[in-house]
């Protein structure tokens, strides 16, 4: 363990926080940017395609605007039909599934810190670009560049994944977790609500340089304040630094770190029941984020600025009940009153059947806009579990390979990301309410087959597979290394 700097010593004094809520902190606004720039085009779209008109055959199945509203979307001129849009919207998700498994990698062999905020300075840097695509080369362009985006934000869950197992002890894992996930939710309504707000008053333009800006400024006080792991950080406070060591133990790096068990991890079932819930919560989280303003605006009827808002409410509550379920489920592991196992099991169970129900049930509200809102509120609220439930599982199964297994199941959950988008936009051509009820009807299968396969299979402990020390270690293991060394060479010299 390397000696810590005076100067850092002296420097931590004037810190009252400790280190890893810091960290926590900065993480869960690194994913809050992250998905701030991920979702601003879902509201954007809505005012560069040209406004579909209903036709006298669908007209019963697209409701009609409403007279308290400020007027409808008006829409803009780039005629781009649903298919395209879909693909449009779903390309930031090819790039965005290639950069999982590297980002892993790197992020456990050389630390977090700069994996994930390059990969965040990237993103925000193609979002900048973003208008400058749009207005010089179309939808071609512009399908570029989301590409690029995705292949920054990639690397973002499997860094906080290797971050949070080398900074936050095991009986802190699910408030400082769901804190740090919950920057998802939290940039979602973000996005939606200020992406209504700015485009309604400055133009389509303003939210992409207003966004990407954000992104810049968080990566500069990141690389200021945040460090790979506590013993590398230089004015981290002594007593901080001695606990998380004690709790958590040294995590080794570069060619210290055992090469990655992949066949082991390949071939574990409790690593395909979490691979599943990804794809049942990916599948319906990314039709919600990506379509749900579309949906808003074609179906509902709703202004651009109504939609910003009505957009973002289901996901103020997910954030709400995402920090409150991880509170929850470390009182219920803590008190004994579940299993680690059974804790996820629940979590993820919720936040798979609930929001299955109450999303099929909005496409069946019809018009009525006030219960469609609260019925899709309620659906992304009970979708917040998640992040108590299997959205910690790679953590407690491997904290030394958490970013490969972060990698393997964020990855190919986003692969839904691509096909999720682009699906909807083939299922409603018209974008008539009876379309999208069948869009809901397939994400409650998908949702409830695989909440089920995780609820069989899944695991809270640590796997087999996980092969370096993971045991609190409350000793200096370089001193006992040293004292045993010694003690061989005071053998080996009285032997002679």
């Amino acid at each position: 363990m390397t000696q810590q700097p005076q100067w850092g010593i002296s420097l931590s004094r004037y810190f009252c926080i400790p280190q890893r809520v810091i960290l926590a902190i900065m993480g869960f606004l690194a994913i809050l940017n992250a998905y701030t720039m991920r979702v601003c085009l879902s509201q954007a779209i809505t005012v560069l395609v040209v406004k579909k008109n209903s036709t006298d055959d669908d007209s019963e199945a697209i409701c009609p605007p409403d007279d308290l509203d400020e007027g409808t979307s008006a829409g803009g001129n780039f005629e781009w039909s649903e298919e395209l849009q879909g693909l449009i919207l779903s390309s930031f998700y090819i790039g965005y599934i290639v950069t999982h498994i590297p980002g892993g990698l790197l992020a456990e062999k050389f630390g977090g810190k700069w994996t994930l905020g390059l990969g965040i300075l990237s993103t925000a840097v193609f979002t900048l670009l973003t208008p400058l695509a749009i207005n010089k080369g179309d939808s071609d362009w512009l399908i570029v560049t989301r590409v690029l985006m995705g292949l920054g934000e990639g690397t973002t869950f499997p860094a906080l994944s290797v971050l949070l197992a080398a900074w936050v002890p095991a009986n802190e894992r699910g408030k400082l977790g769901a804190l740090v996930l919950g920057g998802g939710q939290v940039g979602t309504i973000m996005g939606n609500l200020l992406s209504g707000v700015f485009i309604d008053a400055y133009g389509w333009e303003f939210v992409f340089y207003f966004f990407g800006g954000l992104g810049v400024v968080w990566f500069a006080i990141f690389i200021f304040l945040c460090y790979s792991d506590p013993t590398s950080h230089p004015f981290i406070k002594p007593s901080e630094r001695e606990y998380l060591v004690k709790e958590i133990g040294t995590i080794s790096r570069n060619e210290d770190l055992p090469p990655t068990p992949w066949k082991a991890i390949l071939t574990n079932l409790p690593m395909f029941a979490l691979v599943a819930a990804q794809i049942g919560h990916d599948w319906g989280f990314y039709i919600m984020v990506t379509d749900l303003p579309k949906y808003m605006a074609d179906v509902l009827q709703f202004s651009i600025k109504a939609n910003g808002l009505y957009s973002s409410l289901p996901y103020i509550m997910m954030w709400i009940v995402s920090v409150g379920s991880g509170f929850v489920a470390d009182w219920m592991i803590r008190s004994g009153l579940m299993t680690t196992t059974n804790t996820r099991k629940v979590m993820t169970g919720l936040a798979a059947f609930g929001p299955a129900i109450f999303m099929v049930g909005a496409s069946y509200a019809g018009c009525d806009r006030v219960l469609v809102v609260v019925l899709f509120t309620i659906c992304m609220g009970l979708m917040g579990a998640y992040y108590a439930g299997m959205k910690l599982s790679p953590l407690d199964m491997s904290p030394n390979y958490a970013g490969t297994l972060m990698a393997i199941t964020n990855g190919i959950g986003a692969i839904t990301g691509v096909i999720t988008p682009y699906l909807v936009g083939v299922m409603t051509p018209n974008a008539s309410l009876l379309e999208w009820r069948l869009v809901f009807w397939v994400a409650f299968a998908v949702l409830c087959v695989t909440a089920v396969v995780y609820c069989i299979w899944a695991s809270g402990e640590v796997q087999p597979f996980n092969n370096a020390p993971i045991q609190p270690r409350s000793v200096d293991f370089e001193a006992q290394e040293r004292k045993v060394d010694g003690e061989k060479s005071k053998g080996l010299e009285q032997s002679s």
